[in-house]
């Protein structure tokens, strides 16, 4: 922890990016499967579960299995 409170701003905001990069394919799948339709509401929630509770793993598996899987966007 005293190594953050060494870094440089610039050192400091590099870090913070690089830290939030991994989130980003999460909070994509969540907002994703919430808009759009699946075959039942189970699977849509088993989607949106595992991009909450299986950090990186669940957020790439959305995107590589789950987005191929929607029946269409909601109204």
């Amino acid at each position: 922890m005293q190594y953050l409170a060494t870094l440089s701003t610039t050192g400091l905001a590099v870090f913070l990016v690089l830290a939030a990069i991994p989130i980003i394919p999460n909070l994509w799948a969540i907002r994703h499967a919430m808009l759009h339709n699946f075959a039942t509401s189970q699977e849509k929630m088993i989607w949106i579960g595992a991009a909450v509770f299986i950090p990186v793993a669940g957020g790439l598996a959305y995107i590589f299995f789950g987005r191929k899987r929607v029946t269409g966007k909601m109204v």
